[in-house]
């Protein structure tokens, strides 16, 4: 494969990044200074400044389910901040916000570049949430919703909304404003009983137990610095 695909396939940084280092000779395959385009294989002996990739101190990608009353935040003098909650070895920070009374996925890493590249509104990112509130719902609450809705001083993008139940809808936004779900469902006289986060573009919260984490896997980082470098 290309080498700045099998570089960041190791997590070690995105294709772009890949290909900033070969750029400027920092990377070696058997020995020989690497070129864009350059090919290699599993076999093959990679170092980047002369050290084997295998021993390059990493990034850290994880994905938590978080749990009702934990805050997005890096700041340790917050009682139940989500960096003590992991107690991870590396010094690690939340990629967007979770409200401390939502729950469910929110990814966090130790890689400055990837966040901004995920949080840029550009990007249009899906983020996909199950949302249970206090009264049935309508067609005219679910329509409203789909179409924007005016908080903060603007519209809020247009979004698909599916009803489930009575009163639980899945929505997937693009966007992602301060408290904006409760925010568009106050403009309808509905309030929030329970907010879940079940997906970010490509990562799932399937089966990850409440109030657990797990590294990515490599698949769901070569799909995830792919969709980034495609923007």
């Amino acid at each position: 494969m290309r080498i700045n695909k099998f570089i960041s396939e190791t997590g070690y940084c995105s294709r772009r990044e890949a290909d900033k280092l070969v750029e400027s000779g920092r990377v070696t395959i058997n020995g020989q200074v690497a070129e864009l385009g350059s090919q290699a294989e599993l076999v093959d002996d990679v170092r980047i400044d002369g050290k084997p990739i295998g021993e390059q101190r990493g990034h850290v990608y994880l994905a938590l389910n978080k749990p009702i009353g934990i805050t997005s935040t890096t700041e340790t003098h917050v009682e139940g901040n989500i960096v003590d909650y992991i107690g991870h070895a590396e010094r690690i920070f939340p990629i967007g916000r979770l409200d401390k009374d939502s729950e469910g996925l929110i990814l966090l890493t130790n890689d400055g570049d990837i966040v901004n590249r995920i949080l840029r509104s550009e990007g249009r990112h899906e983020k996909e949430y199950v949302v249970t509130v206090d009264r049935p719902i309508t067609p005219r609450f679910v329509k409203g919703m789909s179409e924007g809705v005016h908080v903060l001083g603007s519209m809020t993008l247009p979004c698909i909304v599916k009803q489930e139940g009575e009163r639980v809808f899945r929505m997937i936004l693009t966007e992602g404003r301060n408290r904006q779900i409760r925010r568009m469902c106050a403009a309808f006289g509905y309030s929030v009983r329970r907010l879940r986060r079940e997906r970010i573009m490509n990562i799932e919260l399937g089966s990850l137990g409440y109030g657990k984490w797990r590294d990515l896997t490599r698949e769901e980082l070569t799909q995830l610095f792919a969709t980034l470098d495609s923007h």
